[in-house]
Protein backbone atom coordinates (compact mmCIF):
# COMPACT_ATOMS: atom_id res chain seq x y z
CA UNK A 1 0.00 0.00 0.00
CA UNK A 2 2.96 2.33 0.47
CA UNK A 3 5.01 4.02 -2.22
CA UNK A 4 7.66 1.61 -3.51
CA UNK A 5 6.43 -0.80 -0.84
CA UNK A 6 8.47 1.26 1.63
CA UNK A 7 8.93 -0.26 5.07
CA UNK A 8 10.18 2.10 7.76
CA UNK A 9 9.68 -0.28 10.65
CA UNK A 10 9.45 -4.01 11.16
CA UNK A 11 5.84 -3.98 12.30
CA UNK A 12 3.88 -6.82 13.92
CA UNK A 13 1.89 -9.19 11.70
CA UNK A 14 -1.36 -7.84 13.15
CA UNK A 15 -0.56 -4.35 11.73
CA UNK A 16 -0.89 -3.03 8.18
CA UNK A 17 0.99 -0.37 6.24
CA UNK A 18 -1.15 2.45 4.92
CA UNK A 19 -0.61 6.08 3.82
CA UNK A 20 -1.84 9.42 5.14
CA UNK A 21 -3.98 9.75 2.02
CA UNK A 22 -5.67 6.41 2.68
CA UNK A 23 -6.61 7.13 6.31
CA UNK A 24 -7.74 10.75 6.09
CA UNK A 25 -9.20 13.60 4.11
CA UNK A 26 -6.35 16.05 3.49
CA UNK A 27 -6.88 19.82 3.50
CA UNK A 28 -4.60 22.60 2.30
CA UNK A 29 -4.90 26.17 3.53
CA UNK A 30 -4.80 29.71 2.25
CA UNK A 31 -4.14 33.33 3.12
CA UNK A 32 -6.67 36.10 2.52
CA UNK A 33 -5.37 39.29 0.92
CA UNK A 34 -3.52 41.31 3.54
CA UNK A 35 -4.32 44.49 1.59
CA UNK A 36 -7.90 44.26 2.83
CA UNK A 37 -7.99 44.63 6.62
CA UNK A 38 -11.57 43.35 6.76
CA UNK A 39 -10.27 39.88 5.83
CA UNK A 40 -8.79 39.66 9.33
CA UNK A 41 -9.95 40.27 12.88
CA UNK A 42 -12.99 38.01 12.73
CA UNK A 43 -13.76 35.04 14.96
CA UNK A 44 -12.37 32.24 12.77
CA UNK A 45 -9.08 30.79 14.13
CA UNK A 46 -6.28 30.83 11.54
CA UNK A 47 -3.13 28.77 12.13
CA UNK A 48 0.27 29.28 10.47
CA UNK A 49 3.62 27.49 10.93
CA UNK A 50 4.88 30.54 12.84
CA UNK A 51 2.12 29.98 15.43
CA UNK A 52 3.55 26.54 16.16
CA UNK A 53 7.22 27.50 16.52
CA UNK A 54 6.97 27.71 20.32
CA UNK A 55 3.82 25.61 20.71
CA UNK A 56 4.45 22.74 23.11
CA UNK A 57 0.92 21.41 23.67
CA UNK A 58 -0.72 18.57 21.76
CA UNK A 59 -3.80 20.69 20.96
CA UNK A 60 -4.17 24.19 19.55
CA UNK A 61 -7.22 26.47 19.64
CA UNK A 62 -6.07 29.51 17.68
CA UNK A 63 -3.09 31.32 16.23
CA UNK A 64 -1.97 34.91 16.60
CA UNK A 65 -4.56 36.13 14.09
CA UNK A 66 -8.15 35.31 13.23
CA UNK A 67 -9.77 35.75 9.85
CA UNK A 68 -13.28 36.92 9.01
CA UNK A 69 -16.01 35.18 7.02
CA UNK A 70 -15.06 37.43 4.13
CA UNK A 71 -11.41 36.40 4.45
CA UNK A 72 -12.39 32.73 4.50
CA UNK A 73 -14.55 32.91 1.38
CA UNK A 74 -12.16 35.17 -0.56
CA UNK A 75 -9.20 32.80 -0.18
CA UNK A 76 -8.34 29.13 -0.52
CA UNK A 77 -8.56 28.70 3.26
CA UNK A 78 -11.14 26.12 4.36
CA UNK A 79 -12.75 25.17 7.64
CA UNK A 80 -10.95 22.18 9.11
CA UNK A 81 -12.90 20.02 11.59
CA UNK A 82 -11.94 19.82 15.25
CA UNK A 83 -9.72 16.83 15.97
CA UNK A 84 -7.82 17.11 12.68
CA UNK A 85 -4.04 16.73 12.82
CA UNK A 86 -2.25 19.86 11.56
CA UNK A 87 1.21 19.67 9.99
CA UNK A 88 3.46 22.49 8.85
CA UNK A 89 4.45 21.54 5.33
CA UNK A 90 6.96 24.33 4.74
CA UNK A 91 9.01 26.96 6.56
CA UNK A 92 9.66 24.64 8.33
CA UNK A 93 8.41 21.12 7.72
CA UNK A 94 7.40 19.12 10.77
CA UNK A 95 5.50 21.19 13.35
CA UNK A 96 2.54 19.06 14.45
CA UNK A 97 -0.54 19.75 16.54
CA UNK A 98 -4.24 18.77 16.78
CA UNK A 99 -7.09 21.23 16.29
CA UNK A 100 -9.04 21.55 19.55
CA UNK A 101 -11.89 23.20 17.60
CA UNK A 102 -12.73 24.03 14.01
CA UNK A 103 -9.87 26.09 12.52
CA UNK A 104 -8.45 27.35 9.25
CA UNK A 105 -4.78 27.42 8.23
CA UNK A 106 -2.57 29.19 5.74
CA UNK A 107 -0.98 27.48 2.73
CA UNK A 108 2.05 26.44 4.81
CA UNK A 109 -0.03 23.76 6.53
CA UNK A 110 -1.53 20.40 5.58
CA UNK A 111 -4.34 19.04 7.75
CA UNK A 112 -5.62 15.50 8.15
CA UNK A 113 -9.22 14.77 9.12
CA UNK A 114 -8.86 11.13 10.10
CA UNK A 115 -11.39 8.41 9.50
CA UNK A 116 -13.25 7.10 12.53
CA UNK A 117 -11.06 4.10 13.29
CA UNK A 118 -7.84 6.12 13.39
CA UNK A 119 -6.98 7.88 16.65
CA UNK A 120 -5.70 11.38 16.00
CA UNK A 121 -3.12 11.34 18.81
CA UNK A 122 -1.65 8.20 17.26
CA UNK A 123 -1.05 10.05 13.98
CA UNK A 124 0.15 13.13 15.87
CA UNK A 125 2.92 11.19 17.64
CA UNK A 126 3.81 9.32 14.47
CA UNK A 127 4.40 12.56 12.57
CA UNK A 128 6.35 14.06 15.49
CA UNK A 129 8.68 11.09 15.41
CA UNK A 130 9.22 11.14 11.64
CA UNK A 131 10.30 14.66 10.68
CA UNK A 132 13.10 13.35 8.44
CA UNK A 133 10.59 11.10 6.63
CA UNK A 134 8.32 14.07 5.95
CA UNK A 135 11.27 16.10 4.67
CA UNK A 136 12.19 13.28 2.29
CA UNK A 137 8.83 13.82 0.54
CA UNK A 138 9.52 17.54 0.07
CA UNK A 139 10.59 19.36 -3.07
CA UNK A 140 11.38 22.91 -4.11
CA UNK A 141 14.29 25.20 -4.91
CA UNK A 142 13.62 28.40 -2.96
CA UNK A 143 12.37 26.43 0.05
CA UNK A 144 11.35 22.84 0.67
CA UNK A 145 7.65 22.05 0.76
CA UNK A 146 5.58 18.87 1.01
CA UNK A 147 2.72 19.14 -1.45
CA UNK A 148 -0.73 17.68 -0.87
CA UNK A 149 -0.14 14.91 -3.41
CA UNK A 150 3.22 13.99 -1.90
CA UNK A 151 2.09 14.10 1.72
CA UNK A 152 -0.80 11.80 0.83
CA UNK A 153 1.78 9.13 -0.04
CA UNK A 154 3.64 9.29 3.29
CA UNK A 155 3.51 5.77 4.77
CA UNK A 156 2.13 5.06 8.22
CA UNK A 157 1.80 1.72 10.08
CA UNK A 158 -1.71 1.08 11.40
CA UNK A 159 -2.36 -1.24 14.36
CA UNK A 160 -5.84 -2.25 15.54
CA UNK A 161 -7.68 0.68 17.14
CA UNK A 162 -7.50 -0.68 20.72
CA UNK A 163 -3.73 -0.98 20.30
CA UNK A 164 -3.55 2.55 18.90
CA UNK A 165 -5.21 3.70 22.11
CA UNK A 166 -2.80 1.74 24.32
CA UNK A 167 0.19 3.11 22.37
CA UNK A 168 -0.99 6.69 22.83
CA UNK A 169 -1.60 6.15 26.55
CA UNK A 170 1.86 4.66 27.04
CA UNK A 171 3.59 7.42 25.05
CA UNK A 172 1.76 10.06 27.11
CA UNK A 173 2.70 8.31 30.35
CA UNK A 174 6.40 8.17 29.42
CA UNK A 175 6.44 11.67 27.93
CA UNK A 176 4.85 13.07 31.08
CA UNK A 177 7.75 11.67 33.10
CA UNK A 178 10.27 12.99 30.59
CA UNK A 179 8.60 16.40 30.44
CA UNK A 180 8.83 16.71 34.22
CA UNK A 181 12.56 16.06 34.04
CA UNK A 182 13.01 18.48 31.14
CA UNK A 183 11.07 21.15 33.05
CA UNK A 184 13.49 20.80 35.97
CA UNK A 185 16.46 21.05 33.63
CA UNK A 186 15.03 24.18 32.00
CA UNK A 187 14.39 25.64 35.43
CA UNK A 188 18.02 24.99 36.34
CA UNK A 189 19.12 26.75 33.12
CA UNK A 190 17.02 29.77 34.02
CA UNK A 191 18.60 29.84 37.48
CA UNK A 192 22.06 29.69 35.90
CA UNK A 193 21.17 32.67 33.71
CA UNK A 194 20.17 34.67 36.77
CA UNK A 195 23.34 33.54 38.55
CA UNK A 196 25.52 34.75 35.67
CA UNK A 197 23.76 38.10 35.69
CA UNK A 198 24.31 38.41 39.43
CA UNK A 199 28.00 37.51 39.10
CA UNK A 200 28.55 40.09 36.35
CA UNK A 201 26.74 42.79 38.32
CA UNK A 202 28.68 42.06 41.50
CA UNK A 203 31.94 41.91 39.53
CA UNK A 204 31.75 45.21 37.66
CA UNK A 205 30.26 47.08 40.63
CA UNK A 206 33.11 46.01 42.93
CA UNK A 207 31.21 43.67 45.24
CA UNK A 208 33.35 40.63 44.42
CA UNK A 209 36.51 42.51 45.38
CA UNK A 210 35.20 44.50 48.35
CA UNK A 211 37.38 42.76 50.97
CA UNK A 212 40.37 42.46 48.64
CA UNK A 213 40.16 46.18 47.83
CA UNK A 214 40.03 47.15 51.50
CA UNK A 215 43.10 45.02 52.24
CA UNK A 216 45.11 46.39 49.29
CA UNK A 217 43.84 49.98 49.01
CA UNK A 218 47.13 51.63 49.93
CA UNK A 219 49.02 49.76 47.21
CA UNK A 220 46.59 50.39 44.36
CA UNK A 221 47.09 53.08 41.76
CA UNK A 222 43.83 55.10 41.68
CA UNK A 223 41.81 54.72 38.50
CA UNK A 224 42.05 58.49 38.06
CA UNK A 225 45.81 58.10 37.52
CA UNK A 226 45.16 55.22 35.12
CA UNK A 227 42.70 57.40 33.19
CA UNK A 228 45.19 60.26 32.97
CA UNK A 229 47.77 57.94 31.45
CA UNK A 230 45.20 56.42 29.07
CA UNK A 231 44.15 59.86 27.83
CA UNK A 232 47.77 60.72 27.08
CA UNK A 233 48.31 57.42 25.25
CA UNK A 234 45.03 57.85 23.36
CA UNK A 235 46.46 60.69 21.27
CA UNK A 236 49.67 58.71 20.58
CA UNK A 237 47.70 55.67 19.44
CA UNK A 238 45.49 57.84 17.22
CA UNK A 239 48.50 59.39 15.50
CA UNK A 240 50.36 56.07 15.28
CA UNK A 241 47.52 54.50 13.29
CA UNK A 242 47.02 57.58 11.07
CA UNK A 243 43.38 58.05 11.98
CA UNK A 244 43.30 61.67 10.80
CA UNK A 245 42.87 64.83 12.83
CA UNK A 246 42.77 64.00 16.53
CA UNK A 247 39.37 64.17 18.20
CA UNK A 248 39.14 64.80 21.92
CA UNK A 249 37.00 62.24 23.80
CA UNK A 250 33.41 63.08 24.60
CA UNK A 251 32.74 64.56 28.03
CA UNK A 252 30.76 62.73 30.70
CA UNK A 253 28.24 64.18 33.14
CA UNK A 254 28.49 62.10 36.34
CA UNK A 255 26.05 64.02 38.56
CA UNK A 256 23.31 61.37 38.15
CA UNK A 257 25.62 58.35 38.27
CA UNK A 258 26.03 56.18 41.41
CA UNK A 259 28.81 56.70 43.94
CA UNK A 260 31.76 54.42 43.18
CA UNK A 261 34.05 52.35 45.40
CA UNK A 262 37.21 54.10 46.61
CA UNK A 263 39.79 54.42 43.89
CA UNK A 264 37.30 54.00 41.00
CA UNK A 265 36.35 56.65 38.46
CA UNK A 266 33.50 57.17 35.99
CA UNK A 267 34.50 57.27 32.31
CA UNK A 268 32.75 56.77 29.03
CA UNK A 269 33.87 54.28 26.40
CA UNK A 270 35.27 57.06 24.23
CA UNK A 271 37.75 58.10 26.95
CA UNK A 272 39.39 54.69 27.26
CA UNK A 273 39.44 53.81 23.54
CA UNK A 274 41.12 55.47 20.62
CA UNK A 275 39.04 54.07 17.76
CA UNK A 276 35.32 53.25 17.57
CA UNK A 277 33.94 52.58 14.10
CA UNK A 278 31.82 50.16 12.07
CA UNK A 279 32.19 48.34 8.77
CA UNK A 280 31.56 49.86 5.37
CA UNK A 281 28.51 49.24 3.20
CA UNK A 282 28.67 47.44 -0.12
CA UNK A 283 30.89 44.53 0.88
CA UNK A 284 28.74 42.01 -1.00
CA UNK A 285 30.79 42.51 -4.15
CA UNK A 286 33.92 41.41 -2.28
CA UNK A 287 32.59 38.06 -1.01
CA UNK A 288 34.96 35.26 -1.93
CA UNK A 289 35.78 31.63 -1.21
CA UNK A 290 39.05 32.72 0.30
CA UNK A 291 40.62 35.92 1.56
CA UNK A 292 40.10 37.92 4.74
CA UNK A 293 37.62 36.90 7.46
CA UNK A 294 34.45 38.99 7.36
CA UNK A 295 32.87 39.20 10.83
CA UNK A 296 29.08 39.61 10.82
CA UNK A 297 26.50 40.06 13.57
CA UNK A 298 25.64 36.35 13.55
CA UNK A 299 29.25 35.52 14.42
CA UNK A 300 28.90 37.15 17.86
CA UNK A 301 25.31 36.31 18.85
CA UNK A 302 26.36 34.45 22.02
CA UNK A 303 28.57 37.25 23.39
CA UNK A 304 31.50 35.33 22.00
CA UNK A 305 33.23 35.39 18.64
CA UNK A 306 32.36 32.08 16.98
CA UNK A 307 34.04 31.67 13.60
CA UNK A 308 32.49 28.39 12.45
CA UNK A 309 30.47 29.35 9.37
CA UNK A 310 32.60 32.30 8.43
CA UNK A 311 32.29 34.56 5.42
CA UNK A 312 35.36 35.74 3.55
CA UNK A 313 36.12 38.77 1.41
CA UNK A 314 38.79 39.45 -1.16
CA UNK A 315 39.57 43.17 -0.98
CA UNK A 316 41.39 45.34 -3.48
CA UNK A 317 44.42 47.05 -1.96
CA UNK A 318 43.80 50.11 0.18
CA UNK A 319 40.05 49.57 0.38
CA UNK A 320 40.01 49.58 4.17
CA UNK A 321 43.58 49.77 5.45
CA UNK A 322 43.45 49.51 9.23
CA UNK A 323 40.14 51.33 9.71
CA UNK A 324 37.97 48.23 10.25
CA UNK A 325 40.63 45.60 10.66
CA UNK A 326 40.21 43.45 13.75
CA UNK A 327 43.07 42.85 16.18
CA UNK A 328 43.54 40.91 19.41
CA UNK A 329 41.88 42.54 22.46
CA UNK A 330 39.47 44.55 20.31
CA UNK A 331 35.78 44.58 21.27
CA UNK A 332 33.04 43.84 18.75
CA UNK A 333 29.49 45.09 19.40
CA UNK A 334 26.47 44.32 17.22
CA UNK A 335 24.84 47.67 16.42
CA UNK A 336 21.87 46.67 14.24
CA UNK A 337 19.46 43.77 13.87
CA UNK A 338 18.10 41.09 16.16
CA UNK A 339 21.45 40.59 17.93
CA UNK A 340 21.92 44.27 18.78
CA UNK A 341 24.22 44.82 21.86
CA UNK A 342 25.73 41.32 21.62
CA UNK A 343 29.43 41.74 22.32
CA UNK A 344 32.62 39.75 21.82
CA UNK A 345 36.18 40.17 23.00
CA UNK A 346 38.74 39.11 20.40
CA UNK A 347 40.88 36.82 22.54
CA UNK A 348 43.37 35.70 19.90
CA UNK A 349 45.22 37.28 17.03
CA UNK A 350 43.25 36.61 13.88
CA UNK A 351 44.47 36.38 10.37
CA UNK A 352 43.35 39.39 8.36
CA UNK A 353 39.77 40.15 9.46
CA UNK A 354 37.25 42.99 9.07
CA UNK A 355 33.78 43.80 10.42
CA UNK A 356 30.49 44.28 8.59
CA UNK A 357 28.40 47.45 8.75
CA UNK A 358 26.29 45.82 11.48
CA UNK A 359 29.23 45.45 13.87
CA UNK A 360 30.91 48.16 15.90
CA UNK A 361 34.68 47.84 16.30
CA UNK A 362 36.20 49.17 19.55
CA UNK A 363 39.95 49.43 20.22
CA UNK A 364 40.92 50.10 23.87
CA UNK A 365 43.94 52.29 24.50
CA UNK A 366 45.31 49.91 27.14
CA UNK A 367 44.61 46.28 26.20
CA UNK A 368 44.76 45.32 29.87
CA UNK A 369 41.35 46.99 30.27
CA UNK A 370 39.70 44.96 27.48
CA UNK A 371 38.48 42.10 29.68
CA UNK A 372 36.90 44.40 32.24
CA UNK A 373 35.27 46.55 29.55
CA UNK A 374 33.84 43.38 28.01
CA UNK A 375 32.36 42.27 31.35
CA UNK A 376 30.86 45.72 31.91
CA UNK A 377 29.24 45.84 28.48
CA UNK A 378 27.67 42.35 28.69
CA UNK A 379 26.40 42.85 32.24
CA UNK A 380 22.58 43.09 31.89
CA UNK A 381 22.35 45.50 34.84
CA UNK A 382 25.04 47.83 33.54
CA UNK A 383 26.38 48.30 30.01
CA UNK A 384 23.79 46.17 28.24
CA UNK A 385 20.92 47.90 30.00
CA UNK A 386 22.10 51.30 28.74
CA UNK A 387 22.81 50.07 25.20
CA UNK A 388 19.46 48.30 24.91
CA UNK A 389 17.64 51.40 26.10
CA UNK A 390 19.36 53.44 23.39
CA UNK A 391 18.83 50.76 20.73
CA UNK A 392 15.09 50.39 21.27
CA UNK A 393 14.30 53.91 22.39
CA UNK A 394 13.50 55.09 18.86
CA UNK A 395 11.77 51.85 17.88
CA UNK A 396 14.64 50.54 15.73
CA UNK A 397 16.60 48.36 17.01
CA UNK A 398 19.93 49.94 16.28
CA UNK A 399 22.86 51.76 17.83
CA UNK A 400 24.98 54.49 16.36
CA UNK A 401 28.64 55.08 17.14
CA UNK A 402 27.81 57.98 19.45
CA UNK A 403 25.72 55.58 21.55
CA UNK A 404 28.83 53.45 21.97
CA UNK A 405 31.14 56.38 22.70
CA UNK A 406 28.81 57.80 25.36
CA UNK A 407 28.41 54.51 27.28
CA UNK A 408 29.21 55.22 30.98
CA UNK A 409 31.66 52.80 32.61
CA UNK A 410 32.79 52.48 36.23
CA UNK A 411 36.57 52.04 35.88
CA UNK A 412 38.55 50.39 38.71
CA UNK A 413 42.33 50.46 39.22
CA UNK A 414 44.07 48.14 36.76
CA UNK A 415 45.12 45.67 39.48
CA UNK A 416 41.53 45.44 40.68
CA UNK A 417 40.28 44.98 37.11
CA UNK A 418 42.53 41.94 36.81
CA UNK A 419 41.32 40.59 40.14
CA UNK A 420 37.67 41.13 39.16
CA UNK A 421 38.13 39.34 35.85
CA UNK A 422 39.90 36.44 37.58
CA UNK A 423 37.10 35.90 40.11
CA UNK A 424 34.31 36.37 37.55
CA UNK A 425 35.89 33.96 35.10
CA UNK A 426 36.21 31.28 37.77
CA UNK A 427 32.59 31.58 38.84
CA UNK A 428 31.24 31.83 35.31
CA UNK A 429 33.27 28.82 34.17
CA UNK A 430 31.59 26.71 36.87
CA UNK A 431 28.21 27.89 35.57
CA UNK A 432 29.28 27.07 32.00
CA UNK A 433 30.25 23.53 33.00
CA UNK A 434 26.93 22.98 34.76
CA UNK A 435 25.06 24.29 31.72
CA UNK A 436 26.99 21.93 29.44
CA UNK A 437 25.87 19.03 31.63
CA UNK A 438 22.28 20.28 31.53
CA UNK A 439 22.40 20.59 27.74
CA UNK A 440 23.73 17.05 27.45
CA UNK A 441 20.88 15.84 29.65
CA UNK A 442 18.38 17.68 27.45
CA UNK A 443 19.88 16.06 24.36
CA UNK A 444 19.57 12.65 26.01
CA UNK A 445 15.92 13.43 26.80
CA UNK A 446 15.24 14.28 23.15
CA UNK A 447 16.93 11.08 22.02
CA UNK A 448 14.92 9.10 24.54
CA UNK A 449 11.71 10.66 23.18
CA UNK A 450 12.67 9.57 19.67
CA UNK A 451 13.54 6.10 20.96
CA UNK A 452 10.13 5.82 22.64
CA UNK A 453 8.39 6.81 19.40
CA UNK A 454 10.47 4.36 17.37
CA UNK A 455 9.57 1.53 19.73
CA UNK A 456 5.92 2.60 19.63
CA UNK A 457 5.63 2.41 15.85
CA UNK A 458 7.55 -0.85 15.61
CA UNK A 459 4.97 -2.43 17.91
CA UNK A 460 7.40 -2.83 20.82
CA UNK A 461 6.00 -0.30 23.30
CA UNK A 462 2.85 -2.19 24.30
CA UNK A 463 1.84 -5.81 23.92
CA UNK A 464 -0.38 -7.03 21.11
CA UNK A 465 -3.62 -8.62 22.30
CA UNK A 466 -5.47 -11.47 20.61
CA UNK A 467 -8.87 -9.91 21.30
CA UNK A 468 -8.06 -6.75 19.31
CA UNK A 469 -10.13 -6.13 16.19
CA UNK A 470 -8.28 -7.63 13.19
CA UNK A 471 -6.61 -5.01 11.02
CA UNK A 472 -8.24 -6.47 7.89
CA UNK A 473 -11.64 -5.42 9.27
CA UNK A 474 -10.27 -1.95 10.09
CA UNK A 475 -9.02 -1.59 6.53
CA UNK A 476 -12.50 -2.33 5.26
CA UNK A 477 -14.04 0.32 7.51
CA UNK A 478 -11.54 2.91 6.26
CA UNK A 479 -12.24 2.01 2.63
CA UNK A 480 -15.99 2.45 3.13
CA UNK A 481 -15.50 5.89 4.71
CA UNK A 482 -13.25 7.02 1.89
CA UNK A 483 -15.46 5.52 -0.83
CA UNK A 484 -19.04 5.43 0.57
CA UNK A 485 -20.45 4.02 -2.67
CA UNK A 486 -18.54 0.74 -2.27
Amino acid sequence: MTENNEKLYNIPETWKWSTLGEISTIYSGGTPSTKDETNFGGDIPWITPADLSDHTHVYVRHGQRNISEKGLHSSSAVMIPAGSVLLSSRAPIGYVTIAANDVTTNQGMKSFHLFDEIINEYVYYYLKGNKSLLESYASGTTFLEVSKSRVSRVPIPIPPRPEQKRIVEKIEELFTQLDAGVAELQKAKAQLKRYRQAVLKAAVEGELTREWRAANQSELEPASDLLERILAERRAKWEEELLGNYREPLSLDIKNLPVLPDGWVWVNLDMVTYHITSGSRGWAKYYSNDGAIFIRAQDINTDNLVLENIAKVSLPKNVEGKRTRVFKDNLLITITGANVTKTALVRQQLDEAYVSQHVGLVRPVDNRTSEFLYHWIVSPANGRRVLEKNAYGAGKPGLNLTNLRELPIALPPIEEQERIVQIAKRRLSVADEIEREIDQALIRSMKLQQSILKHAFEGNLVKQRSDDEPITELSGIITKQKHPAL
